[in-house]
């Protein structure tokens, strides 16, 4: 029983015992189960770590053999890894000859020496691989193999390669920008951030009078005079502060002159400033001589009678001349507001100047297309005003459109009024007693005249081909009655035409008529022939002269009449004077009173027709160009004393005042004293005659600009015009030529003729109830 016991407490304990260690070793299995997943996982996450990596690993044992992943086949082109490393060089993949003939030695040079080594493999395929190699440690793999790292850099060497191009391209690109800053004509600089010159060209050195750039860089010598209280430098940091572009107009001294610079400061980062300046001089001054053209040519447009609309790229009105004003009434106050061409329309519109139009927005339309015109519109309005205008639109190269406005108003009249005198001209031209013909400088017949055909007896067809004058000329020889005189009508032509002399003469035709002919050069370089018929004046012309003479020996043969009458009758009156004095004397006998009285009457009777006989003989001897006057030094003022004092007692009997003014300082006069003596007393006899009782007489004696003047004034009733016009006349042949016509009397005409054989003038001034005054001029 106690075996028994024994027994299954040992049985027991062994059960116990295994359970335990069945237990145990089920712990520990899943323990080492959970530690080989464990393992799995890390050697999975290892794989996949090592698949991913940019480095592939190749484990080369000592034998040759080889070991790595199936990624490092695919970047050497193979379709597995091969066993062995020879092996790594296929027929068109993987290494050639060189380069695994390159890895084996560095292989093989590791696992000996253990030399770790880089290469740069290039497999086939295009790919940039890096090899790093070394040692291989023997918990990886005992027996002296190397493990070597793959790299592939293919993109990398590829940027490489761009980087390296581009820093070549960029280092190109410096040069070339460095070599083009250098030839540049412009001053060019460079600031640091400290605002300091690093940088200048060559320009730049040059124009602020240095030899070298580093010089200027040096010195520090700006090209750009302080401006506003501000250097160059300060200007150039405030660029940098606000990274932002300035550019500005100053002043510098270069080569010893005034320039105008365009100056620009441009931020460039954080690095500093770059600058370059622009001479504008002459610039400038092309500014202001098209500023000073363009003002003198606007004054110039406002001088001309068409008016002149300017409008700009944007189509505003920028200029427009004074005659333009005018006529659309346009104020100048608007014109500066430079308004649009739309506008301009609309105002004229308005004010009535524009021609009528059915649609006005479609012909605006149309005349803003003018603007992109290649070539000149030209066009007419007619306003409702009756005004004409010749409209113009001129394209301008820079988008603008400059547009003339011509008032053709008074033209067209003008041109209505010159067709109108044109037909008038040939109405008159073709309707003239004269023919005429107006031959060119050519020769050839340009018009003519019915009366020029039909005195030559020329057809119309032939004058229609316009011949020249030798043909024409031809065709009249045959009417001449002389046909070698028709070189004298050539003459003529030819002088007209050619010469441009005026020449003249006659001939004569063979039906016996009589032709007056001229030539008369024109002003437009034609010649004109005017033929004239002068055949029955011709005859009027010898009746004329044949009556002529026969006038002239009939007014010979009255004055030679008048003259032996003059004698005759002078004969008888001095006997009869005679024999009146000797019975005033007492010869026959003392004479009772009444007999005195008688004898007195005869006596004055005789005088007076003696000075009436003595007037008549040389107013006969005045006319007839045959009066002697002699030729002698006559001072006028005793003259005038003398014939003054002989009628002292007619002009009191008269009741008459005389007033002589002048003085021996006046001079004297070449003539005849007695004929002289007659004419003054002529003239008093007259006046006092003329004058009533009570009036006066003024005789006034002067020099006038080189001559003697006597004005012999009354205050007499005066005269009418009509015997004004006729007093100083005389005795007058009648208009048929038959009798004698008597005026007033002998006293004035005798005066005119006697003062004008003397050279000298007479002249009647008078008004009815004013008076009479006579006016004698003497050399």
């Amino acid at each position: 029983m106690l075996l028994n016991h024994t027994a299954l407490v040992v049985i027991a304990l062994l059960l116990a015992a295994w359970t335990l260690a069945a237990l145990w070793a089920i712990v520990a299995a899943r323990q080492k189960l959970r530690k080989a997943d464990a393992a799995q996982r890390l050697a999975r996450r290892l794989s996949r770590m090592v698949e991913e990596a940019p480095a592939l690993p190749l484990l080369v044992r000592a034998d040759g053999r080889i070991e790595g992943p199936s990624r490092l086949a695919g970047w050497l082109g193979l379709d597995a890894m091969p066993q062995y490393l020879s092996e790594l060089d296929g027929e068109d993949r993987g290494f050639d000859e060189v380069q695994l003939s390159k890895l084996g030695d560095a292989v093989r040079r590791a696992q000996r020496t253990g030399a770790p080594f880089r290469l740069a493999l290039h497999p086939r395929g295009g790919r940039s691989l890096g090899a790093t190699g070394h040692l291989a440690d023997p918990q990886i793999a005992p027996g002296g193999a190397a493990v070597v790292w793959f790299f592939d850099f293919s993109e990398s060497e590829e940027e490489l390669g761009r980087l390296r191009a581009e820093a070549q391209q960029a280092r190109s690109d410096f040069a070339g920008l460095s070599g083009l800053i250098e030839a540049a004509p412009l001053p060019m600089w460079f600031r640091d951030a400290g605002m300091q010159l690093r940088l200048v060209n060559s320009a730049y050195v040059k124009a602020v009078g240095l030899r070298t750039a580093e010089d200027a860089v040096a010195q520090g010598v700006e090209l750009v005079e302080p401006s506003d209280g501000l250097t160059a430098a300060q200007v150039a940091k405030q660029v940098h502060a606000r990274k932002q572009a300035v550019t500005r107009i100053v002043s510098a001294t270069i080569g010893g002159q005034r320039r105008s610079l365009r100056v620009s400061d441009l931020p460039l980062g954080d690095e500093g400033v770059a600058g370059y300046a622009v001479d504008i001089e002459e610039m400038e001054e092309l500014t202001r001589q098209f500023r000073r053209f363009r003002d003198a040519q606007r004054q110039m447009l406002d001088t001309l009678s068409a008016g002149i609309a300017q409008f700009d790229d944007k189509r505003n009105l920028v200029f427009a001349n004074q005659p333009f004003l005018r006529i659309f009434a346009i104020p100048q106050a608007w014109v500066v507001d430079t308004p649009p061409f739309d506008r301009v329309l609309d105002r004229m519109r308005d004010a009535g100047r524009l021609p009528e139009v059915r649609d006005f927005p479609e012909w605006r339309r149309e005349r803003q297309g003018w603007f992109l015109s290649s070539a000149p519109r030209e066009e007419p309005w007619h306003l409702s005003d009756g005004t004409h205008l010749r409209v113009v639109g001129q394209p301008m190269p820079d988008g603008g459109l400059l547009m003339i406005f011509e008032d053709r108003t008074e033209q067209l009249q003008l041109s209505a009024t010159r067709d109108t005198l044109l037909r008038t001209r040939t109405a008159t031209f073709d309707n003239l007693f004269e023919s005429l013909a107006v031959f060119g400088p050519d020769g050839k017949l340009q018009l003519w005249n019915r009366r020029f055909a039909n005195d030559w007896a020329l057809e119309e067809d032939f004058l229609a081909t316009h011949p020249r004058a030798d043909a024409l000329l031809n065709r009249i020889a045959g009417k001449l009655k002389r046909a070698a005189q028709v070189g004298v009508l050539a003459d003529v032509i030819q002088a007209a035409t050619l010469e441009r002399k005026g020449k003249s003469g006659r001939i004569a035709l063979g039906d016996g008529r009589q032709l007056e002919f001229a030539g008369v050069p024109l002003p437009d370089g034609n010649g004109l022939l005017t033929v004239l018929d002068i055949t029955d004046s011709q005859k009027a012309e010898a009746a004329l002269r044949e009556r002529n003479a026969a006038l002239i020996e009939a007014d010979a043969v009255k004055t030679r009449f008048i003259a032996n009458m003059s004698y005759e009758f002078r004969t008888p009156l001095t006997s009869i004077g005679g024999f009146a004095e000797l019975l005033a004397a007492g010869i026959a006998g003392d004479l009772t009173p009444q007999a005195q009285e008688y004898v007195a009457a005869i006596l004055t009777s005789v005088e007076r027709l003696g000075q009436q006989i003595e007037n008549v003989l040389d107013l006969s001897q005045s006319e007839a160009g045959t009066l002697p006057i002699a030729q002698e030094q006559v001072p006028l003022f005793p003259l005038l004393t003398s014939v003054v004092q002989e009628r002292a007692e007619k002009i009191n009997a008269a009741g008459l005042s005389l007033d002589l003014r002048g003085s021996d300082a006046i001079g004297a006069v070449t003539g005849d004293t007695r004929r002289l003596q007659r004419a003054f007393g002529e003239l008093v006899d007259n006046a006092i005659a003329a004058t009533p009782r009570g009036g006066w007489i003024q005789i006034d004696c002067s020099r006038r600009g080189g001559k003697l003047q006597v004005v012999v004034s009354d205050n007499g009733s005066g005269m009418e015009p009509t015997k004004l016009a006729r007093a100083l006349e005389g005795l007058k042949i009648s208009g048929d030529g038959r009798m004698v016509e008597r005026r007033t009397g002998l006293g004035l005409p005798l005066v005119r003729q006697l003062i004008e054989a003397h050279g000298g003038t007479l002249e009647l001034l008078s008004e009815p109830g004013e008076g009479t005054s006579a006016v004698v001029t003497l050399p």
